[in-house]
């Protein structure tokens, strides 16, 4: 085996640890379905606004767009925030974390995440009762209760919740400190008459 592809082969084995460490597999298939509902609501929103502005252009604009885009802006905010949690690309300070190991990493890495679940039960109890308040007002010129745009946030708060405590386990159970594949030192691995050469660049 040569030098170039041991290195290869150790370093996704790494990556692949790390995905396991961080992740119930039981969840995965969740985070895939939020981040295509994320995608659809994305594109409908930028469609939505297409649409809002032809139609103000030609003159016969439809009202009831802005209602559409508003929508969907909020829910795609809330679930890609769920989701983001999970891949801890929001909600997480890294920086500081990573610098540490051992017993102080394992103490930052939970009170971030106790952080993270005060934020989310928050978003729980408030959104929920912004949700039942929204009854009693409505959304023009549909009538629609405001309470739809509000029913999306205790939903992101329980799934950051949720995301959160998977962590959580995990942390405690293998630890928060994995190693990070090797970067690359970019060396070229050749092959060259059944003899291994590095070929800086």
């Amino acid at each position: 085996m040569t030098q170039g592809n041991g290195d290869f082969m150790i370093a996704e084995k790494l990556v692949l640890q790390r995905q396991r460490h961080l992740k119930w597999r039981a969840l995965d298939r969740l985070e895939l379905a939020l981040m295509i509902i994320c995608g659809l609501l994305c594109f409908g929103f930028s469609l939505s606004v297409t649409a809002d502005i032809v139609t103000r252009v030609i003159g016969r604009p439809w009202l009831w767009l802005q209602e559409v885009t508003s929508t969907l802006f909020i829910y795609a905010i809330f679930i890609g925030t769920a989701v983001a949690t999970r891949r801890n690309d929001h909600l997480y300070l890294t920086a500081i974390s990573e610098s540490l190991h051992g017993v102080q990493r394992i103490a930052v890495e939970l009170i971030i995440r106790l952080v993270v679940l005060g934020v989310a039960f928050c978003l729980i109890w408030y959104g929920y009762v912004n949700f039942l308040r929204g009854f009693g007002s409505f959304r023009l010129p549909s009538g629609t209760p405001i309470a739809s745009l509000y029913a999306i946030i205790p939903i992101s708060g329980v799934l950051i919740a949720l995301f959160t405590i998977e962590q959580v386990v995990n942390g405690l159970r293998n630890g928060f400190d994995h190693p990070e594949p090797p970067e690359d030192d970019g060396t070229v691995p050749m092959v060259e008459g059944g003899q291994h050469t590095v070929v800086q660049p």
